[in-house]
């Protein structure tokens, strides 16, 4: 099977968490300060491979003025933890819009896509942890790290609050504040992580019970659907058009979700009332249709491979087919539209 986007991470591979890039910058260009620990590709000092392997990020920054950058739309492979110590900066998820202020504790599912900063990140100072556990479908069971110190049924509790939770910002409390407070001094002082891996242990074993307490004590509303086959095919569709142009093929994508051929083809009728190749094709048109308005120098034959067409002649035919027009045609009339729009302005 030939090797594609992986719609949710799988193993090393990272495709769609996020590096947070615009932070590295600003971090390099003395914009903030900042002290962290991560894998791959996420900012600070690189984690040995054997090093808390669940960690794949945990950090504080520190910006003193209003910053030039933000962290766009994106998804982490783990759940995330973000306390916001002192100032404010916007946040969304999932379309919702929050103002966090100090005090402000988010979490964020794996795969739940969230933007910090709208545009710009504002002064303050935020420490974040994300915690790999394990999930690349939302279906798929929860798998805590071996030292987390939580009896079996306090994980279970906890999984379910928060694998369920649909509320991303809450008011963290005196107790998740502590250990938010103690892992950011932590990172501050510690320059070493193998020198530091006991008190970081020690101080996530603390959030995480402080986490679980808040969230048991405010009997949050939970929503089961969250983590459903069908929630996990919906999130597939949902990150489909983005990558519509690579070699899909009905086994290929039955694969990202976990599912067979006959299963992911029922769930995707029921989303889309389209049949897999047809939301595929359907994807890749939408694609076209988009770079014929807004790339006029781009040939049709471009444009049909762009878009994961094998042949421009297959290309205008279901383009006709959609549309009602040609693809030349099409690009003509955008054009057109685009002339009067500037005239009229």
């Amino acid at each position: 099977m030939k090797e594609l986007p992986a719609i949710f991470q799988d193993g090393e591979r990272t495709y769609f968490a996020d590096t947070c890039e615009p932070l590295k910058a600003a971090a390099a260009n003395g914009e903030l300060q900042l002290h962290a620990w991560g894998h791959a590709l996420y900012p600070g000092v690189l984690l040995p491979h054997s090093c808390l392997p669940a960690v794949r990020s945990v950090g504080v920054w520190d910006a003193p003025v209003g910053q030039s950058w933000g962290l766009d739309r994106h998804c982490n492979e783990g759940i995330e933890f973000t306390y916001l110590k002192r100032g404010k900066t916007a946040f969304e998820v999932d379309g919702g819009h929050w103002t966090l202020r100090k005090g402000c504790l988010t979490i964020t599912r794996p795969w739940q896509f969230h933007r910090v900063g709208a545009p710009h990140v504002g002064a303050g100072r935020l420490t974040w942890l994300i915690l790999d556990v394990g999930v690349r479908r939302p279906n798929q069971t929860w798998h805590w790290p071996e030292w987390l110190v939580c009896s079996q049924a306090e994980l279970q509790k906890l999984t379910r609050l928060l694998s369920h939770n649909e509320q991303p910002v809450w008011q963290a409390g005196a107790e998740v504040e502590r250990w938010f407070d103690t892992l950011a001094g932590l990172l501050e002082e510690e320059g070493d992580p193998s020198a530091g891996e006991s008190r970081l242990k020690l101080a996530m074993n603390g959030l995480l019970l402080a986490v679980l307490e808040l969230l048991e004590h405010e009997h949050i509303p939970l929503d089961e659907y969250l983590s459903t086959t069908e929630r996990a095919v919906q999130m597939f569709l949902a990150a489909l058009p983005q990558h519509a142009a690579s070699d899909w093929d009905l086994t290929a994508m039955a694969h990202q979700c976990g599912l067979s051929r006959s299963q992911f083809s029922e769930y995707c009728r029921q989303l889309t009332n389209m049949t897999p190749m047809q939301y595929l094709t359907h994807c890749r048109v939408e694609m076209a249709a988009t770079m014929l308005a807004n790339r006029p120098d781009t040939t049709i034959t471009e444009v049909a491979y762009a878009c994961g067409f094998n042949s421009s002649q297959y290309f205008a035919t279901v383009f006709r087919s959609v549309k009602g027009c040609t693809p030349s045609a099409f690009a003509h009339t955008a054009g057109l539209r685009s002339v009067a729009w500037s005239t009229a302005a």
